[in-house]
C-alpha cells in the first residue's frame, strides 16, 4: 500500500506534467493535470485513446466546481448531495479554462468526487484537478488492482499509487444534467433505482446513439469497450457453442454442470450483485489470461449494477 511520502511524491508528479495511476473506488485511473494540455495529451499517448473519447475529471470537494463548470443546476445539487464523494459522474457545461483535449472539444465537462482515502489525499496534496481515465490501454479491461496498471501499462506510467483492490469494481455512472432532465449516458456504480429515487424519472437515450467516430458525450459510451483478448460471446446458454475449444465461463452464479468448460468464474455464488460488480474485471482477466479459445459470459438480472455489468459485456463481445 502506498505510504504519505508516495502521495507527496506522486502529487510533485503530476503538477509537472507527469502521469499517474491512482486508485479510486470504482477502477484504477490514469491522472494527469486537467489545465495541462501537454500532459492529457500523454494520456491519450499511454493509452492509445482516440481524442473524441472524453475524460472524467476528479476533484476533492465541491468547493472546487466553480472553477471548472458554468451552471451547477439545483438537480446537480440533489445528486451531489446524495451521491457525492462517489461513484457519480456527472457532464455540466465547463468554463473556458478547462481545455478541448480533456472534453473532445464539447462545451461539456464531465466531473465527480471519488471516495478513496488515497484519491482524495492525492488531489487535495496536489492542488490540482485531476483528468483521469481506466488506467489501461484504450478498449481493455479496467484495472482494479495496482497489479493490474502494472501489467498493462508499465513504463507508460511514471507512478502507481497502490490502494489495494477496488472497492466497487465497475467504473462510474454518468449522467449529464441539463436543467431539471438528467440523462443516463454510461451505468455504473450509482444505479438507476438510486438515481430515480432522488431526482424522479431519468432519460435513456437510445443505445450508442453516437457514431462511434464522433465526439462521445461520455466515456464508455463506444460499441466496442472493455474487451479481453480472448473472443467474448454473451449468451443465456450455458452450454459451449462449439465442441473441440478451450471454453470458460463468467457467471453470476455457477450451473450445477461445469463440465464444458476448462475455466469458471462465478462472481457470487449468493448472487450478489454488488459482490459480482466487485469481482467483475479481476475475474474476466483471469479468464483471458487462461489460454482459452473463447469465454462465455451469461447476462446478468438487468436491475441494480446488474444494468452496468450487462453495459460491459455488451461492449466486451465480439461483434
Amino acid at each position: 500500500m502506498s505510504t504519505p511520502s508516495d502521495i507527496t511524491h506522486a502529487a510533485q508528479l503530476l503538477r509537472d506534467g507527469g502521469l499517474v495511476a491512482i486508485p479510486t473506488e470504482t477502477v484504477y485511473g490514469l491522472a494527469a493535470h486537467t489545465l495541462d494540455p501537454l500532459a492529457v495529451a500523454r494520456v491519450f499517448a499511454a493509452k492509445g485513446r482516440p481524442k473524441f473519447d472524453p475524460l472524467i475529471v476528479h476533484v476533492p470537494e465541491r468547493a472546487e466546481l466553480a472553477d471548472l463548470v458554468s451552471e451547477f443546476p439545483a438537480t446537480a445539487v440533489k445528486l451531489a448531495d446524495q451521491f457525492w464523494p462517489g461513484p457519480l459522474t456527472m457532464v455540466l457545461p465547463k468554463r473556458d479554462v478547462v481545455p478541448d483535449i480533456v472534453t473532445a472539444g464539447l462545451s461539456s465537462v464531465a466531473i465527480r468526487i471519488p471516495d478513496h482515502p488515497i484519491a482524495q489525499a492525492l488531489l487535495k496534496e496536489a492542488g490540482i484537478p485531476l483528468a483521469a481515465p481506466s488506467a489501461n490501454p484504450f478498449g481493455r479491461l479496467s484495472p482494479t488492482t495496482a497489479a493490474h496498471v502494472r501489467e498493462q501499462l508499465g513504463d507508460a506510467v511514471d507512478f502507481i499509487l497502490d490502494g489495494g483492490p477496488c472497492r466497487v469494481g465497475v467504473e462510474s455512472t454518468v449522467v449529464q444534467i441539463t436543467g431539471d432532465q438528467v440523462q443516463l449516458l454510461r451505468p455504473g456504480g450509482v444505479t438507476l433505482e438510486e438515481l430515480e429515487a432522488v431526482v424522479g424519472s431519468i432519460v435513456i437515450p437510445a443505445h450508442d446513439a453516437h457514431p462511434s467516430s464522433a465526439a462521445q458525450p461520455s466515456p464508455g459510451t463506444l460499441p466496442q469497450h472493455y474487451a479481453p483478448g480472448t473472443p467474448l460471446i454473451l449468451t443465456v446458454d450455458d452450454q459451449s457453442p462449439a465442441s473441440g475449444k478451450r471454453t470458460g465461463l463468467l457467471c453470476l452464479t455457477a450451473p450445477e454442470d461445469t463440465s464444458a468448460y476448462i475455466a469458471v468464474e462465478e462472481l457470487s455464488n449468493t448472487g450478489n450483485l454488488t459482490e459480482a460488480a466487485a469481482n467483475f474485471f479481476a475475474a474476466l482477466r483471469r479468464l483471458d489470461a487462461a489460454g482459452l479459445d473463447v469465454i462465455i459470459a451469461q447476462p446478468f438480472p438487468n436491475t441494480g449494477l446488474g444494468r452496468a455489468l450487462n453495459d460491459r459485456l455488451t461492449r466486451a463481445a465480439t461483434k
